[in-house]
């Protein structure tokens, strides 16, 4: 590689970009969004062809995992045509891996098409098995349809992991059942916590929060819970159940004992770069992104950028920010 790789100011080299594609979702999970949600104008988001551009100087600089997210990255109309247009990345070498988080709303209709572009594993998010529950988390979805893009996954040959979040008199009773159903098909479990305090003006969370800890605690109930080590470059903290053999992760949005290693950053789908996922310190990429076709000024803001990515976050001000936004399908800790 003949550029010099990102290394921010504590020496950590940046090797993971989240990108968001859309902040559009045929869902309206009641943790993440309001049920009328407002929409970013068209005009204000890249397009396929500037993300393509954006994400091919990352990998220049020396990113080698991309998770594709949104919104839901799936309803981006046209988005397999960015998907195929990062797989020249993989098939170079220069990107290790290319990933997406998604509700699975979408997955019959592009598991095949994702497979092909050379995405090996997913992240699915599903909080319950339970039709009823589902709709009401959901508003709009409908349960049925995300098991069977699920099955499409794997049928297309994708790992998939189950991303749950962990709510309180919601999902609480369905724990076991969660687990046994990822061990019976084969997919990695990570519980997610959610932010205990309200949520976007509309309800209170404090009655759903079920903090991470009391649940592996009932976990180990019915399991034998080894720790393992594996670390994925993000903030989940894995265990093995040693019946079943499956991995089950925990993410706690405010714990930061991560920190010292994150070698991520998040790219909106307006082209705002968050180079701590829980500080709202960003820097525009879309003004040097359209003032040139060349990249050298562009190179220079992602650079810039990351000179500016700070040590760790900062536990009482991200109690003021994330609220539910830490936990928007984990598309920004999915690991």
């Amino acid at each position: 590689m003949s550029e010099m790789p990102l290394i921010d100011p504590f020496a950590r080299a940046i090797s993971y970009l989240r990108v968001s594609v859309t902040d559009r979702c045929d869902f309206r999970c009641a943790y993440c969004m309001t049920e009328h949600m407002t929409f970013l104008p068209k005009a204000e988001l890249l397009t396929l062809e500037e993300l393509d551009r954006l994400c091919s100087n990352f990998i220049a600089l020396g990113v080698e995992k991309l998770r594709i997210t949104g919104g839901e990255p799936l309803v981006r109309k046209g988005i397999m045509t960015f998907f195929d247009a990062m797989s020249r990345h993989l098939a170079s070498g220069a990107l290790r891996e290319l990933t997406l988080t998604t509700n699975g709303s979408q997955l019959r209709k592009y598991a095949a098409d994702l497979a092909a572009c050379g995405v090996k594993r997913i992240n699915v998010s599903l909080d319950t098995l339970d039709e009823k529950k589902f709709a009401e988390i959901t508003r709009w979805g409908r349960l049925a349809q995300v098991l069977d893009g699920i099955e499409a996954a794997k049928a297309a040959g994708l790992a998939v992991k189950i991303n749950a979040v962990a709510l309180k008199g919601f999902n609480e009773d369905e724990l076991f059942r969660l687990t046994d159903w990822c061990a019976a098909e084969n997919h990695d479990l990570t519980f997610i916590e959610v932010m205990p305090m309200g949520d976007m003006g509309e309800a209170q969370r404090i009655d759903q929060y079920w903090p991470l800890r009391d649940l592996r605690d009932r976990l180990a109930t019915r399991y034998t819970l080894q720790d393992l080590p594996d670390r994925t470059g993000g903030p989940a903290r894995y265990v093995r159940l040693a019946e079943s053999g499956q991995r089950i992760g925990f993410i706690t949005p405010l714990t930061h004992n991560f920190c010292e290693s994150c070698n991520r950053v998040r790219l909106t789908c307006t082209g705002e770069l968050y180079m701590c996922l829980g500080q709202e310190d960003m820097a525009d990429l879309r003004a040097p992104l359209r003032a040139s076709p060349g990249d050298t000024a562009l190179r220079q803001a992602i650079r810039n950028a990351i000179a500016h990515k700070p040590k760790g976050h900062d536990f009482d001000y991200t109690r003021q920010v994330v609220k539910g936004q830490m936990t928007r399908h984990m598309s920004h800790t999915g690991g």
